[in-house]
């Protein structure tokens, strides 16, 4: 680790305001422009250009969900290839085909977008308007495009026009046959039916536009009987056929742009930390001759490509069904100029009240031809093996970017909860023990080695049986047995100015009272646990799809002899400290129906119970009304001891194992009986994407394949050359490119195991769920038995499983599907219907 002074700080943040510009050669300008002369050596990625502000971007190659690259034909590439690159991603002073072998061997496919890929630039598609503007300012760049796809390609009915028609295009479009090169030839010309385009940056280049109209046409040379199938499917199910108005076509120009399937491949920011510190004297950045002690850096913590969400684009597109990304999801710091750190890693709440983890429609500029979006990327397929992809396509989350942060908060029964500290405080603010860990603080990293992986720092404080935790912003909400429901204020856990940094309230009883006496609290859960806030005024003008449900004003607690008990929990969000006096508002257990409630989930306008009675379905459309609406009962399911839900299905611990429940329609759940899996101790279970981690007491952490949730088999089992044999909780979540999972290892305490990385023993990491490669990485001995973890905050959760909105949406008028949008995609006539990659459509029975 080179000690840079603080002149050579402020240098190098200036080039590129990345706190991890800091550490090794990231912030060397000579080490950044020849990053690529890397590739030759790198096993797994390639790394594709430099900018000048220092970050280095990665090539993109076509992979399957599991993160094997695959070849042109679709097949599976050996991650041992040696040849996988070769030629694919240009490199200096190399050859692309190094001998025979190499000619003969399976390539990766560079998902460069189609129209680079023929050589064209920006200015080949987006004109003078695009590019310059028409002297009028915008409040968003789509409202200034004006060229289309179709007016290039034109449709299933017609050839190209080559006028434009997009929000810009003058009244009539502009006609492009009319338009010029700088080296004074036509742009675009015709020849009988075939439209050529030449090239506005070299003079040799001109490529033929493919016309969807041949592309449908079995005659035509470039037909293709997928992408008919695709394009020419109609509502129902059947092929649309001319003279049926276009309006009838499943996937109409009026419903969604070509890009939503021809999409390869989109970027996905689940996390920028953006930490203030108030002891930097800088001059300040656009605002000139100014100067400020306040300096921020921009630190990205995870950059994905491997997901794939859908939403409806705003007002200026139509209301269309769009791709969407993850693009602002900030977390907050500052440290004041005592170097206090005042608040720490917190998410601010949106004008609205929305989470602000923000998305938005968006157009990748990653088209392709062949590597496209297939049938069942936005419906269910016929083998059921794609619920997990369903719940991120449709932005219901799939609890694996989750954001566990600084601190882990542990459930230590009657002594309380910790929160132990579990990565470094300095950015990038790596998992202590883990890759990124020993590249980047190699010697925090030789110092954890001998400590035997001892996590050395936690903070304490006292509980009368704390049994289930749950951090949302600067609160701990918990289940505290006969204590009831406490909230306790963590804002200050980071902050060296408090000896005490967690507290029950920060003033005297008689100013603040955040606990609710119940008999016995067992569990506690959150609609969300991102920061929002239900009392914020909704304005129309601003286009969302609108307030918040009033369900997720309240914290909602199991009762092992009272029930459900809900409290707001609104007063702790609404900047008014002198109101903070939880009260119960609502007590449920008609004729004892939740006797011996343990556990609950949320999901949309339901909370499932695991009581003595099984699981039981609450319905809180309205929840100060709620009623009961269904049960799987005490046969099936035996005292159920924890609940998660993903999209269709509930995976449900018991006494005898995992099991699971079909909650398509949550009024009428039904108890999959062949999906089993037998544990003798099955205490906790996190699903996250295609895998559920189960916290198995003496078995250790056992990992299933739940890729398809009617088919549960175990994949793998976990404890570490049986160090982890008294698992109770766990909690899964992600940073930068690596996958862990924190367990609640009862008497052993807290462990933190590295699931996935960059450090090669899972070159699949990259994928949308790849294999787990569990190694135990760090330790820390609780106070007491280690029962619970909070689960780490969403980042690719936008709606809930009854369409209401939870995250804001940064395009006017653009917003997550609603309930019905969604069904659309997998119920007909209430029933489900499933399709293969030809597109053949198969109903199923309700």
């Amino acid at each position: 680790e080179k000690k840079l002074s603080s002149e050579e700080k402020f240098a190098r943040l200036e080039a590129n305001p990345e706190e991890a510009v800091l550490r090794g050669n990231w912030g060397d300008p000579d080490f950044l422009r020849t990053v690529t002369k890397l590739n030759p050596k790198l096993k797994n990625t390639q790394f594709a250009d430099y900018h000048g502000h220092g970050w280095i971007f990665r090539a993109v190659f076509n992979k399957d969900r599991k993160g094997n690259l695959l070849d042109k034909d679709g097949k599976i590439i050996p991650p041992e290839s040696k040849h996988k690159f070769h030629g694919v991603v240009p490199v200096d002073g190399q050859d692309e085909i190094c001998n025979e072998q190499c000619r003969d061997a399976q390539k990766a496919v560079h998902l460069k977008d189609i129209h680079a890929e023929k050589g064209m630039h920006c200015i080949d598609c987006h004109f003078e308007q695009d590019n310059h503007g028409n002297g009028k300012l915008y409040g968003e760049f789509h409202n200034a495009i004006e060229v289309r796809c179709q007016d290039c390609h034109g449709s299933v009915t017609r050839r190209a026009t080559l006028l434009t028609s997009g929000n810009a295009a003058p009244e009539g479009g502009t006609p492009l046959l009319e338009t010029f090169t700088p080296f004074n030839e036509k742009r675009f010309v015709k020849r009988g039916e075939k439209i050529f385009q030449r090239s506005m940056m070299h003079d040799s280049l001109m490529w033929e536009i493919p016309q969807v109209a041949d592309v449908v046409n079995p005659a035509s040379a470039k037909y293709n009987a997928k992408a008919r199938a695709a394009k020419l499917v109609a509502k129902g199910g059947a092929e649309w056929v001319s003279p049926m108005s276009t309006s009838m076509l499943a996937h109409s120009d009026e419903k969604m742009d070509c890009y939503t399937c021809h999409t390869s491949w989109v970027t996905n920011c689940f996390g920028c930390h953006l930490p203030q510190q108030a002891n930097w004297k800088k001059e300040t950045n656009h605002f000139e001759g100014e100067t400020s002690r306040n300096w921020t850096t921009y630190n990205p913590q995870i950059l994905r490509d491997d997901g794939f969400m859908l939403g409806i684009s705003g007002s200026t597109k139509g209301h269309k069904t769009l791709p969407v990304r993850s693009s602002s999801a900030v977390m907050l710091s500052s440290r004041n100029a005592n170097r206090e750190q005042i608040y720490n890693q917190q998410a601010p709440v949106s004008a609205p009240g929305f989470s602000s983890q923000a998305f938005n429609t968006h157009a990748p500029h990653t088209v392709r031809a062949k590597e496209t979006k297939t049938c069942s990327d936005c419906h269910l397929s016929e083998k059921n093996d794609n619920n997990a992809w369903m719940a991120q396509v449709l932005l219901q989350g799939t609890n694996f970017v989750n954001f566990m942060g600084k601190y882990a908060y542990v459930a230590t029964g009657k002594d309380g909860f910790e929160a132990v500290q579990v990565t470094e405080g300095e950015e990038p603010q790596a998992v202590i023990g883990s890759y990124l860990h020993k590249l980047a603080f190699p010697e925090n990293y030789k110092k954890h080695l001998q400590s035997r992986k001892k996590l050395e720092t936690s903070y304490h404080h006292g509980g009368t049986e704390i049994l289930s935790v749950q951090q949302r912003g600067e609160y701990l909400y918990t289940a505290n047995g006969s204590d009831g429901f406490r909230v306790y204020d963590v804002a200050n856990v980071d902050n060296k100015g408090f000896s005490e940094r967690l507290v029950s309230a920060p003033v005297s009883p008689f100013g603040q009272d955040t606990q609710v006496q119940t008999k016995f609290a067992t569990a506690v859960a959150l609609p969300t646990n991102m920061p929002i806030d239900t009392n914020r005024e909704y304005r129309p003008e601003n286009q969302e799809q609108g307030p918040l449900h009033p369900s997720y004003s309240y914290a909602y607690i199991t009762d092992k002899y009272e029930g459900l008990v809900l409290v707001d929990v609104m007063t702790l969000v609404d900047n008014n400290p002198r109101n903070n006096y939880l009260k119960r508002a609502l007590t449920f257990n008609p004729n004892g129906a939740l006797n011996g409630a343990m556990s609950l989930a949320i999901a949309g306008n339901y909370v499932y119970i695991g009581c003595d009675a099984g699981l039981v379905v609450v319905s809180i459309a309205d929840p100060l009304k709620p009623k009961i609406v269904a049960r799987i009962d005490a046969r099936m399911l035996k005292k159920p001891k924890a609940i998660a839900v993903q999209f269709r299905y509930a995976f449900v611990c018991d006494a005898e194992g995992v099991k699971v429940v079909d909650v398509t329609f949550p009024e009428k759940p039904r108890f999959v009986k062949e999906s089993f899996v037998p544990l003798k101790e099955a205490h906790d279970i996190y699903v996250a994407r295609t895998y559920a981690y189960v916290a198995a007491g003496r078995q250790g952490l056992v990992i299933i394949d739940a890729e398809r949730p009617e088919a549960l088999k175990i994949d793998q089992v976990y404890t570490a050359g049986n160090n982890i044999n008294d698992a109770r909780g766990v909690k899964v979540g992600a940073s930068y490119a690596s996958l862990y999972a924190y367990v609640a290892d009862g008497r052993n305490g807290l462990r933190v195991i590295q699931l996935a990385s960059p450090a090669g023993d899972n070159p699949n990491y990259l994928g949308f769920s790849p294999r787990p490669t569990p190694r135990l990485i760090a330790t820390r001995h609780t106070h007491g038995t280690a029962l619970a973890i909070s689960k780490g905050m969403d980042r690719d959760r936008a709606v809930d499983e009854s369409g209401n909105q939870v995250s804001v949406f940064g395009r006017l008028g653009s917003r997550p599907f609603t309930l019905e949008e969604q069904q659309r995609l997998y119920l007909r006539d209430g029933k489900v219907w499933k399709v293969s990659e030809e597109g053949k459509v198969e109903v199923t029975e309700k």
